[in-house]
């Protein structure tokens, strides 16, 4: 008789920045369940998401394929086109058309492990299409929480507004009610194999927590802050280019986000141990993007990266990443070879046992070699990996193409046609643009980008006959010499004592009074 298949439990974060947890360098946010993933699996320290906004990167995880190719290039509802004038940003280019919906014709990774007797459960934020394009359609038996809301309409507390979930107790917190929702279905798979894909709305704006957390995180950040022994900049906030970004950890609410997230893995983690499926269940986590530095909350910093959620660079794209497989990963492992998004579909087929569907284009290369310790294969070694935004970011991100290759990534702009060179050995931070000093090597990087721009049949934005220069200009100095001074009165204001968003915390009193 075959061996069962593993279980596959995919934990996914929303908006969760590279160094958001204990585990990849935080000092203030706390993440005990997140940090144990990583220290009885194996941590990434170079992983990628797809892009720099959530839809795309979550349709390739999904389906194996870069942006460009399955057409969601940006996050479903973003305005494109002579419509994108409406937002008053006065930008030289105008986004093109993306799909709006995960095509039908894909062959989705839980639609493989269906076919091969897995229960397909998904808990969570889906994102990725309207009514007839929901998760139950793209090869989920079971969806709970999934529509066409890329955030959490009625916030992060009992009532939800969410047609996919039903309502709990007033003030009844939501990461908490999707875990125990997502640890029933597995009691319920009985003897199948499951794919467990829990799709987190955290830590997506608006940022919310209650307020037995905020107090505990706002001590925390005072004492950090009266420590004489640490360097804190002056100030919070810096303008990069088109917005003002965050400089340090400090926000209590986000914080206290953060801590009901990973109190919420911890309870799905529980649930494994106690039908003792833990041995026999593939763990991974990873966020879909960049955190939020600038635009929505401004509610983290990724320092050292430069740069955010929508931003080009290595802060936009960089993620956690903990995989744990039970018998093949080495407790407290690291692995430095850049990974993306897109290598989670051929990576769990492979750990599941089963080959890539033939019909189904697949960009991403498995990652078992390397769960495995052993040394990458000679295309996970030497392959480049690619990003395309033809669009501008709700966070400051201009419309771009990268390409990394080995320790060198270079990043070509749209608006103007100008090239950013960088070394990630020598400059993560990616403060020092090396295109002038290095002609040579730029051509050639810029060559293997429209290569592949041309391969996967990219899309571009257009010039605006519409731009105005003076507005543009204008609506820059506003944004540094008002926003920018807003931001640092309203977030010093967050560790006043006596701070409060409402009179009720958004409800969450209800449940703990």
């Amino acid at each position: 008789m075959p061996a069962r298949r593993p279980n596959i439990l995919f934990i996914l974060a929303d908006d969760l920045g590279w160094n958001d947890l204990g585990a990849t360098g935080s000092t203030y946010y706390q993440s005990p369940h997140l940090d144990r993933i990583a220290a009885e699996g194996t941590r990434f320290t170079q992983a990628y998401a797809a892009c720099q906004v959530c839809s795309p990167s979550r349709a390739s995880i999904l389906t194996g394929k870069v942006p460009p190719r399955h057409g969601i290039t940006d996050w479903i509802g973003a305005a494109w086109g002579p419509d994108w004038r409406r937002h008053q940003r006065h930008t030289k280019l105008l986004p093109p058309a993306y799909r709006q919906e995960l095509g039908a014709e894909e062959i989705t990774l839980p639609a493989v492990l269906r076919a091969a007797g897995y229960r397909t459960l998904f808990v969570g934020k889906w994102h990725l299409g309207d009514t007839g394009a929901h998760p139950e359609d793209r090869g989920f038996d079971v969806n709970i929480g999934g529509w066409k809301a890329g955030s959490p309409v009625g916030g992060y507390f009992a009532p939800y507004q969410n047609p996919m979930l039903a309502d709990g107790p007033p003030g009844e917190c939501l990461p908490l009610r999707l875990a125990r929702e997502m640890s029933r279905l597995i009691e319920a798979a009985g003897d199948r194999p499951f794919l467990a894909y829990l799709s987190f709305y955290s830590v997506h704006g608006p940022i919310q927590t209650s307020k037995d957390r905020w107090e505990r995180f706002r001590l925390r950040a005072v004492a950090a802050a009266a420590d004489p022994g640490r360097a804190l900049p002056q100030h919070r906030f810096a303008f990069d280019r088109y917005l003002p970004v965050r400089l340090v950890q400090d926000c209590p609410v986000y914080a206290g986000m953060i801590e009901a997230m990973d109190e919420a893995v911890g309870l799905v983690l529980d649930t494994l141990e106690r039908l003792r499926l833990d041995d026999h269940t593939i763990v991974v986590f990873t966020s879909d993007n960049g955190g939020v530095v600038s635009g929505d909350s401004y509610s983290t910093s990724c320092l050292p990266l430069r740069g955010g959620k929508g931003r080009q660079w290595e802060g936009g794209i960089r993620e956690p990443l903990f995989v744990k497989v039970p018998g093949l990963t080495r407790p407290g492992s690291t692995c430095d070879v850049p990974v993306s998004g897109i290598d989670f579909y051929p990576t769990l087929l492979e750990l599941a046992g089963l080959p890539l569907p033939g019909s189904q284009h697949v960009d991403g290369v498995s990652l078992a070699p390397l769960l495995r310790g052993q040394p990458p294969c000679e295309h996970l070694a030497q392959r480049d990996l690619f990003w395309h935004y033809p669009h501008y970011g709700n966070q400051g991100g201009e419309p771009s193409s990268s390409i990394r290759r080995g320790p060198w990534k270079l990043i070509h702009y749209y608006e103007d046609g100008r090239d950013e060179l960088y070394d990630l050995a020598a400059d993560p931070g990616e403060q020092c643009d090396l295109a002038q000093r290095e002609p040579d090597l730029r051509r050639e990087l810029r060559h293997a980008l429209d290569c592949w721009l041309a391969d996967v049949h990219a899309q571009f934005p257009v010039p605006d006959a519409g731009y105005d220069p003076t507005a543009a200009r204008q609506r820059l100095a506003q944004l540094e010499h008002e926003l920018m001074p807003q931001l640092e009165i309203q977030h010093a204001a967050y560790l006043d004592p006596d701070w409060q968003p409402n009179p009720d915390w958004w409800g969450s009193q209800v449940t703990q009074d």
